[in-house]
């Protein structure tokens, strides 16, 4: 398990917490949703749904890390 990694758990993530991919390393920032899946800017990843990937390697959930402040 990688320090600071997500695994998943949506009780401990905060709304507008950044997730960085530990695979390719795209940053996930809820501020700017992500384009490229139709995801509004302002939506937590803990809003969407289960299926959703990261759009450049299609990595899951819980392969994110939160990113520090």
């Amino acid at each position: 398990m990688f320090e600071g990694s997500y695994l998943g758990g949506d009780h401990v993530l905060q709304a507008h917490r950044r997730l960085e991919c530990k695979i390719d390393w795209w940053v996930y920032d809820p501020a700017q949703g992500a384009p490229i899946w139709n995801v509004s800017p302002g939506s937590p990843l803990a809003d969407l749904p289960k299926y959703w990937k990261y759009p450049v390697c299609d990595g899951p959930h819980d392969q994110f890390m939160i990113v520090p402040d």
